[in-house]
């Protein structure tokens, strides 16, 4: 494939992933991503920021995805309700990279660097919710407190949708993990 041909992008997180799993996340450079794609190192930094950001491409639009469902949803609905239906309804987001999920979630847990800049995704995302509830008019703390058990709920059930046999429902998973949280802590 040429440098010129289309989507860099997903070429770029294709190679990096590739050579991640290949020899560690540690012992890849950008520049051998880019080479790896049939790029030039100067277009992978006009893709993404550094050699974390590859594993986190759309984590901007799916936060977007989740607080748009989670603004525009009807108001007669309980906040958790609103929150778990739109990290549910997410899935969708999720699909396509589902042959990627459990190398990358594994991929992840191995390096304290991805580990660090994956729970700053999480509480960005949780942020947003909880914006999104108040702009809903949902008292603060409720707020705060639901998006922060919604973002459980999804991270707890993307772990269970890496670790399945490729055939789980990732919103069903969601309400699942949702109603086990609700059972822990003793709620209807």
């Amino acid at each position: 494939m040429g440098r010129w041909d289309p989507d860099a992008g997903g070429r770029l997180q294709h190679s990096a992933m590739t050579l991640y799993l290949e020899r560690g996340y540690e012992a890849v450079t950008t520049a051998e991503i880019a080479e790896h794609a049939g790029l030039k190192k100067r277009t992978y930094f006009r893709h993404f920021a550094d050699k974390r950001e590859v594993l986190f491409a759309g984590a901007e639009a799916f936060q977007s995805f989740v607080v748009d469902a989670v603004v525009h949803a009807g108001t007669d609905r309980a906040p958790m309700d609103v929150v778990i239906t739109a990290l549910a309804d997410s899935g969708t987001l999720l699909e396509p990279y589902r042959d990627y999920t459990r190398a990358r979630r594994d991929l992840i847990a191995s390096s304290t660097d991805l580990q660090e800049r994956d729970l700053i995704k999480l509480a960005s995302l949780t942020a947003a919710v909880a914006e999104a509830l108040r702009e809903r008019e949902v008292e603060p703390l409720q707020a705060t407190l639901t998006a922060q058990a919604g973002v459980a709920a999804f991270s707890t059930a993307y772990d269970l949708w890496a670790d399945d046999d490729g055939t789980s429902d990732f919103g069903r998973l969601v309400h699942q993990t949702l109603d086990n949280l609700r059972r822990a802590i003793g709620a209807a």
